[in-house]
């Protein structure tokens, strides 16, 4: 039975990582339509959100067949739990996705506004985040999932400073009131993305040091 478990285990490990490189790469390609304000390759993303659902679904009724069959204890319950909590993460990051996906897709149909928020910066910092995080899960490394916890501030200070930036445009093209609405939400669904990369840090140091860090201060 222990073969076996081992087996089912290594089996679940290999399906959250397949989950989070597909993530990783909506996410990648959702950054880049954003930078090219590239309709076609967002309502792709759109339409490809159910693959991600359906992937979700499975990893979680894997995971509850697991602890059913199995009643694992010590590390392999922490793993069992830290799974099934990065799954749901990785799942609203895809979700996240798509919602830029549909931002980018009514901002594509309209005249761009040259305003002085740079996405790319927030946009390059959520995505490290999530790399480094399922890096971090990856090898258990605590040093590597301390690392993305420290830099969600970041993210919100990113998120601060674009809400002020399109506060002001706001005032500057009253006409344009829809499309500046719609920037502000992208960078809104950015910060959110960095954010469950930090859960997904959270659960790489649960799994380790068996402590629950959400809620902490990492400065």
């Amino acid at each position: 039975m222990t073969i076996h478990f081992q087996r089912e285990l290594e089996k679940i490990k290999k399906r959250i990582l397949s989950l989070g490189a597909m993530v990783e790469e909506r996410v990648h390609t959702v950054i880049k339509a954003l930078e090219t304000r590239d309709a076609d390759v967002a309502n792709k993303i759109i339409k490809s959100d159910h693959e991600i659902d359906e992937m979700e679904v499975e990893i979680e009724e894997e995971c509850l067949k697991i602890l059913a069959l199995y009643q694992p204890v010590a590390i392999d319950l922490r793993f069992i739990a830290a799974v099934i909590k990065i799954n749901n993460d990785l799942e609203r990051i895809a979700d996240e996705a798509v919602n830029i996906a549909r931002r980018v897709s009514i901002i594509a149909k309209r005249e761009k506004l040259d305003i002085s928020f740079d996405y790319s910066l927030m946009a390059g910092k959520a995505e490290y985040m999530l790399k480094k995080s399922l890096d971090a899960f990856v090898n258990l490394d605590i040093d590597l999932a301390l690392k993305v916890c420290t830099l969600d501030d970041e993210v919100d200070e990113m998120l601060r400073e674009a809400y002020d930036t399109i506060k002001q445009a706001i005032g500057e093209y009253p006409d344009r009131v829809g499309y500046l609405i719609n920037l502000l939400l992208i960078s809104r669904h950015l910060e959110r993305i960095a954010d469950h990369g930090t859960n997904i840090a959270e659960e790489v140091i649960y799994l380790i040091e068996g402590e629950i860090v959400r809620h902490e201060n990492f400065l």
